[in-house]
C-alpha cells in the first residue's frame, strides 16, 4: 500500500533490474511511496523479473520498463523522453547503473594492479559508471528546470573504495564530484541534486557470490529504500549537494536527527582550501 510520501511523482531508476540490487529496492520503495516509475536496465530478464514484482505492489498503469545503455548520449535522451510520454512528467532521476570491473575480466586469484589492466575496462567502466550519470542528468533535468523541481540522486560509494579499487574506485569517486559540482548550479531552481552510498560492502552482484561468503555480515541493499524517498520527496526541498550513507539512517528516528547523523557534504566541499 502507498504511502504517499511521492504521490503526483514520476521517477526514472536507471539499474533497476537486479534480483538482488540496490536499484531494484529503490524502484520498489518509490512506488510503494506513490510513486510511478520507469525501471531501467540494460538486462532484459533482470529487468522483466523485477519488474513483474513492482507491478504486483502498485499495478501495471505505475510501472514501465526500458532496455538501454546510458553510457550513449541518443539512449538517455530516449528513456528520459519515453518516461515523459508514458508517465506524463520525469520528476526523480536515480543514477545508479553500473559496472564493476570484475565482471569485465577474466576470472584471477589475485587482484590486477592498474597497470595490468586491459585498457578497455577502463574505457568501459568510466563510460558507464562516470559518463552515463551525467548523460542522464543532461536529459532529465531540462525538463526539471522548466517545471520548477526536480531530484537527481547519485549512487555512489564510500571514500574508501573510490580511493583504492582501481577502475571501479576512481569511476564513482568522478560520479560524486559532478553531484557536487552540479549542485551550486541548481541552487534556488527548485532542482536539487544529492549522493546517496550503502555505507560498506554491499550484497549485490557487484560482490564475489563465492556461496560460501557469509552474505548476512554486508550492508543489505534494503538500507537504500528510506532515504532514497526522502530524498525524492517534497521534504527535501533545500537539500542539495550532500551525501548520506544509507546504513546510518534509521528509519525508527526522526529525520533531522537521520540527517545529522547519516549525512555530510558531497565530495568533502568542506576540506576544499577557502571553503571557510
Amino acid at each position: 500500500m502507498a504511502d504517499g510520501q511521492l504521490d503526483g511523482k514520476v521517477a526514472l531508476v536507471t539499474g533497476a533490474g537486479s534480483p538482488i540490487g540496490m536499484g531494484r529496492v529503490i524502484a520498489l520503495a518509490m512506488l510503494r511511496a506513490g510513486a510511478k516509475v520507469a525501471m531501467l536496465d540494460i538486462k532484459d530478464d533482470w529487468l522483466q523479473q523485477t519488474a513483474n514484482e513492482a507491478r504486483e505492489i502498485a499495478g501495471d498503469s505505475a510501472v514501465s520498463t526500458l532496455v538501454a545503455d546510458t553510457s550513449r548520449w541518443d539512449e538517455a535522451q530516449r528513456v528520459v523522453q519515453s518516461t515523459v510520454d508514458t508517465h506524463g512528467s520525469l520528476d526523480v532521476l536515480v543514477n545508479l547503473a553500473g559496472v564493476h570491473h570484475r565482471s569485465l575480466l577474466p576470472p584471477s586469484d589475485r587482484p590486477l594492479a592498474f597497470w595490468e589492466q586491459p585498457v578497455e575496462v577502463w574505457e568501459r567502466m568510466i563510460a558507464v559508471n562516470s559518463t552515463g550519470p551525467f548523460l542522464m542528468a543532461r536529459a532529465a533535468v531540462p525538463g526539471m528546470l522548466e517545471r520548477g523541481w526536480g531530484r537527481v540522486i547519485g549512487i555512489t560509494t564510500s571514500l574508501d573504495t573510490m580511493t583504492r579499487n582501481i577502475p571501479y574506485g576512481p569511476s564513482k569517486a568522478t560520479h560524486e564530484a559532478m553531484v557536487a559540482a552540479m549542485a551550486p548550479e541548481l541552487e534556488g531552481t527548485g532542482v536539487t541534486t544529492n549522493a546517496l552510498l550503502p555505507g560498506g560492502g554491499t550484497n549485490t552482484m557487484f560482490v564475489d557470490r563465492d556461496p560460501s561468503r557469509d552474505f548476512a555480515s554486508l550492508v543489505q541493499p534494503e538500507v537504500m529504500g528510506p532515504p532514497a524517498v526522502w530524498l525524492a520527496s517534497d521534504a527535501s526541498d533545500g537539500f542539495n549537494g550532500m551525501r548520506i550513507i544509507a546504513n546510518d539512517w534509521d528509519p525508527a528516528l526522526s529525520v533531522e536527527e537521520n540527517l545529522k547523523r547519516s549525512s555530510d557534504t558531497a565530495a568533502w566541499r568542506q576540506l576544499a582550501r577557502g571553503s571557510g
